[in-house]
């Protein structure tokens, strides 16, 4: 009798947490749904394990090469590169790329990976987007917050504060086509988190071009005489970072100092899982919209439950998918759930 009023309460404990990831299960099929002709390739087939990320990058002859040997455990981590620099080559045909400006200035709001593709003439074989994730997340993030409505008219600078970068300080030049997605904005980003190796710390970075494409001729590479992306000490550039090791609630007090921020992102955030996160989200002084992403649904509802219990409020921007996630499912997930790098996005 002990035994089964032992099993009735563990039920009654786990039911609703049971019930929610059935929930989560039979929304799979949504998760998986991309435009890309690789789309079964990079998301069925490598969660039943037919397919893996170096299997797929090899087959594009991209496994190990120039940003895309960070996409496979392959590559060099980020704690064990101690010579970074940026990596300015899409190493892709200009057909596959964008590596220069759009053909058309940006018109409407994109809502979709589809969207992004057709105004940027991208063919749905190009795998961009298993690295511009990062950059259409952010873009995302400043639509959902309605930022461009309150940038300062006379100033066309948007300061974002990002939180927790790790593979992105691998793939930074990406983050050049937010020039492409805001054009006439000057984008600012305060990279603030651990995995920033010391020697990197309070380095300032000037993308003043877009990624480049293999063809020695394409216009791509004229543009400012081949010059590198990365400038030490740039001016009027339209993507402007600067780097900063530690947590943000040890460093935010001298980075508002030169940069308050319109908007505060962290992307694959992982807040219910670590502590750190805690007196970060207790930053009372600073009422900023602030954005962050998970790899999955179960990952974000806990880190929202996390939020609400900590700053006694709902959240500003409930838990949904992220149209923008990284159309490649993680390999070797923890849990038995469809996860993507960015898949949900939340915010406080």
């Amino acid at each position: 009798m002990a035994v089964q009023f032992i099993r009735l309460s563990h039920w009654r404990d786990h039911k609703q947490e049971c019930e929610r990831l059935e929930l989560q299960m039979r929304s799979a099929e949504v998760l998986h749904d991309f435009p890309f002709t690789f789309s079964k390739e990079a998301t069925l087939q490598v969660c039943e394990k037919q397919v893996t990320r170096c299997s797929f990058l090899m087959t594009r002859r991209l496994h190990l090469v120039g940003m895309w040997k960070y996409e496979c455990s392959c590559g060099t981590s980020v704690a064990s590169s101690d010579h970074l620099r940026i990596i300015d080559d899409w190493n892709l045909p200009s057909t596959l790329c964008p590596c220069c400006e759009p053909i058309t200035p940006i018109s409407i709001c994109l809502r979709s990976w589809k969207d992004y593709y057709e105004w940027r003439c991208l063919p749905l074989h190009s795998p961009v987007a298993l690295l511009l994730h990062w950059t259409l997340t952010v873009y995302h993030a400043i639509q959902l917050a309605t930022i461009t409505r309150s940038v300062d008219g006379s100033s066309n600078k948007i300061h974002i504060h990002y939180l927790g970068p790790d593979k992105e300080l691998l793939q930074l030049a990406g983050f050049a086509e937010l020039h492409a997605l805001f054009p006439g904005i000057q984008v600012h980003m305060e990279l603030v988190g651990p995995a920033v190796p010391q020697f990197r710390d309070g380095e300032r970075i000037d993308l003043r071009s877009y990624v480049h494409c293999v063809e020695v001729d394409c216009s791509c590479k004229s543009s400012s005489d081949n010059a590198s992306l990365l400038v030490s000490h740039g001016r009027n550039s339209a993507v402007t970072m600067r780097l900063h090791k530690g947590f943000y609630h040890d460093r935010y007090k001298e980075i508002v100092k030169e940069s308050f921020p319109h908007l505060i992102i962290a992307s694959n955030a992982g807040i219910a899982a670590y502590s750190s996160w805690l007196p970060t989200i207790t930053i009372k002084e600073m009422d900023v919209p602030a954005i962050f992403s998970d790899y999955c649904e179960e990952a974000a509802h806990l880190a929202a439950c996390c939020i609400s219990s900590v700053t006694n409020r709902p959240l500003r921007l409930p838990v949904q998918l992220n149209p923008f996630r990284q159309p490649m499912a993680v390999e070797d997930s923890a849990l038995f759930l469809p996860c993507y790098s960015n898949c949900f996005v939340f915010g406080m």
